[in-house]
C-alpha cells in the first residue's frame, strides 16, 4: 500500500481549521474580541455587552444592551424538572459532570430544539447563556441546603449569577470582579473546547450538542480544569517559605506547574494583568492578602526558575477563592463565561455548512489473514 506523505501536526499546531471574526489570539501577547483589543474594553463594558459584541459584531447602544440583558435575565429560571434532577445528584458528583449532563436535558425542554434556523438559534442562544449560570448557582444552593434564589432584574446578568450562587447581593467590588472575570473568559480563539463545539455542529447538529461537547473538553485538566488544580496547589502550600521547595520538587520530577505557560503566547497572557489586579483588591478586602502574596511568590519563583509566566487560570483561581467559590465549582465558573463564546462560534460554524473532516496517517498493518476462533 502506498504510504501517505501528508505532514502530521500533533495537536493540530498552526493548522487553521476555520475562518472567524469572533476573536483573535496574537502570540505577541494581545487578545482581540471582534476587532477590539481586550485591554481597551476591560472595565469599560459589562460581560453582557461583550457577549453582544461577539454575537452581533458591534457594541450595543444603551437600548440594545438593556433589551439584550433583559432577555437573558428573563430566561434565567430553570424548568422544575431540571431543578428536580439537580436535587437528585450526589454531592460526590462533580459540578462539571452535572452541567454537561443537564445541557441535553435543557434541550429537550426547548420548543425550538428541532429548528436550526438562525432566528431559532438566537433564541436558544439566549436560553443557554442564561441557564448555565443558574444550573451552577442552584446546584451550590442545593448542596448547602439553602433556598434557591431567583434573578433580580435590578442587577446586571453577571452580578445576578454571583447573587444567585452566594445568596447575598454583591457589593461594587464583587460586581466589578465577576463582570471582568466572565469578560476575560468569554472567548480565546480556537481553544480546544471551541474547536470541539465547532466540529460537532459542522455536521449541522444543534447548539445543545455543541455545548455538551465543549463542556466535555473544558473539564480536562489541561484546559479549564487547570484552574481547579491551581487552587489545589495553593491549598497544598501552607506557607510562603515552602514555595520554592514545592516548585523545585515538581520540576525535579517533571510535573507541570498548573496555571503557567500557554500554547500560543510568546509573551505574557494579556488577561493575567487584569486578573492580578482584581485579585489583589479582592484579597485585601476579604482579609486574604496572604493568599495574594502566596500567589505572587509562586509567580516569582516559577519565572525565576523556568522563565514561564502565568496564564488566565492562575490568578483566576485566587479570585474565586477570595469570592468564596468552592474549589469544585472552579471550572464551572470558567464555563459560565465561555459558553457565550462557544455559542458565537457555533452560530458562525452553522452558517458555513462545511463538515470538519481531518485526515489521519494510518500506522496499522495491511492484508492480515483471518484465523477462525477455534484456531486462535
Amino acid at each position: 500500500m502506498e504510504e501517505s506523505q501528508e505532514e502530521i501536526k500533533r495537536g493540530l499546531k498552526d493548522v487553521a481549521a476555520c475562518e472567524t471574526r469572533i476573536s483573535h489570539v496574537d502570540p505577541k501577547g494581545q487578545l482581540y474580541y471582534a476587532g477590539y483589543n481586550t485591554d481597551v474594553l476591560v472595565g469599560r463594558v459589562s460581560f453582557a455587552e461583550a457577549v453582544y459584541l461577539t454575537w452581533f459584531d458591534n457594541l450595543p447602544s444603551q437600548k440594545e444592551l438593556s433589551d439584550f440583558e433583559s432577555s437573558i435575565i428573563s430566561e434565567m429560571n430553570l424548568p422544575e424538572a431540571v431543578i428536580k434532577r439537580l436535587k437528585s445528584y450526589s454531592n460526590s458528583n462533580h459540578p462539571m459532570d452535572i452541567l454537561q449532563s443537564e445541557i441535553p436535558y435543557l434541550g429537550m425542554h426547548d420548543p425550538d430544539l428541532g429548528d436550526n434556523s438562525d432566528s431559532a438559534n438566537r433564541k436558544k442562544a439566549i436560553r443557554i447563556v442564561a441557564k448555565v449560570p443558574t444550573i451552577i448557582a442552584n446546584l451550590n444552593r442545593i448542596r448547602n441546603n439553602e433556598p434557591l434564589i431567583p434573578p433580580d432584574d435590578k442587577l446586571d446578568f453577571a452580578s445576578n449569577f454571583l447573587y444567585m450562587f452566594l445568596g447575598k447581593y454583591p457589593d461594587e467590588l464583587e460586581r466589578e470582579t465577576i463582570n471582568k472575570y466572565m469578560y476575560l473568559h468569554l472567548d480565546h480563539g480556537l481553544a480546544a473546547s471551541t474547536f470541539v463545539a465547532r466540529s460537532t455542529v459542522s455536521t449541522q447538529s444543534d447548539i445543545y450538542s455543541g455545548i455538551t461537547s465543549a463542556l466535555g473538553s473544558l473539564k480536562g485538566k489541561f484546559h479549564g480544569g487547570a484552574n481547579e488544580r491551581v487552587r489545589g496547589m495553593l491549598n497544598e502550600i501552607k506557607n510562603i517559605e515552602d514555595i520554592e521547595a514545592y516548585i523545585q520538587g515538581r520540576l525535579d520530577v517533571k510535573k507541570r506547574i498548573m496555571g503557567f505557560g500557554h500554547r500560543i503566547y510568546q509573551a505574557d497572557d494579556p488577561r493575567t494583568k487584569h486578573l492580578r489586579e482584581l485579585c489583589e483588591n479582592l484579597c485585601r478586602r476579604a482579609n486574604k492578602l496572604d493568599l495574594y502574596e502566596k500567589s505572587k511568590e509562586i509567580e516569582f519563583v516559577v519565572l525565576n526558575k523556568k522563565n514561564i509566566r502565568p496564564n488566565v487560570d492562575f490568578y483566576a483561581a485566587t479570585i474565586l477563592d477570595a469570592l468564596g467559590i468552592p474549589v469544585t465549582f472552579s471550572t464551572a465558573f470558567f464555563a459560565s463565561g465561555r459558553v457565550a463564546g462557544w455559542i458565537a462560534h457555533i452560530i458562525e460554524e452553522l452558517n458555513q455548512r462545511i463538515i470538519m473532516r481531518p485526515t489521519s496517517r494510518y500506522t496499522g498493518k495491511y492484508g492480515r489473514e483471518f484465523i477462525s476462533i477455534d484456531k486462535r
